[in-house]
């Protein structure tokens, strides 16, 4: 996050002019933003510090692009985002999920979840987040990245807005969709679980 008192205004004007400690004042205040962004939203096969070094270089490359017309903030999330979904599109993501791709604790959760209503247990929710995010994995990588933001980070939509670029009603469809999907998925788990202990 920006700290207060930051004048990311005047330092982007000094950066673009080739005033190295401005650039470097940038990277320092902006860094933080965005490797919360690259952790949320990062490749398996990708490195943390390489994925943000592309963004920052990005970012600079397209400082002469940046308007002042919404914070500094909100246009670099936009660039980390569109980053990490493109690094995501490069992922090679499998169409389904299968039994064989689960550990032996997530195997255990969707067998609770597909022979009981009850909450899972507390031992059981890192393997529940753990295939949350398999069912993530199985999803386009933008529709990925809607859940993710939505769903895990809690954002509004109104940041939803701000990050994506996209409408109120183009987030909520896509949402809906992505869901369903992930919920697809979940099923061919289930049924597969029930043939398991048959």
């Amino acid at each position: 996050m920006l700290s207060a008192g930051f004048d990311a205004h005047a330092c982007v004007e000094r950066a673009r002019h080739g005033d190295e400690t401005a650039a470097r004042l940038l990277v320092e205040h902006l860094t933080p933003l965005v490797l919360k962004i690259v952790r949320a939203h990062l490749p398996q096969r990708t490195s943390e510090e390489d994925l943000l070094q592309i963004v920052l270089m990005k970012v600079f490359a397209k400082l002469d692009q940046f308007s002042g017309v919404v914070p500094l903030e909100h246009w670099v999330s936009r660039v980390a985002v569109n980053t990490c979904i493109n690094a995501l599109q490069h992922e090679r993501i499998r169409p389904e999920l299968r039994w064989a791709d689960l550990t032996e604790e997530q195997e255990q959760v969707v067998r609770q979840l597909a022979g009981s209503e009850e909450e899972l247990p507390a031992s059981h929710q890192i393997a529940a987040r753990e295939l949350v995010e398999k069912l993530l994995e199985r999803l386009e990588p933008k529709d990925r990245m809607l859940i993710t933001l939505l769903h895990l980070e809690g954002r509004s939509l109104d940041e939803l807005r701000q990050i994506t670029g996209w409408n109120t009603t183009r987030i909520k469809v896509r949402a809906f969709r992505a869901r369903q999907r992930m919920k697809k998925h979940l099923a061919i788990l289930l049924q597969e679980s029930k043939h398991e202990q048959t």
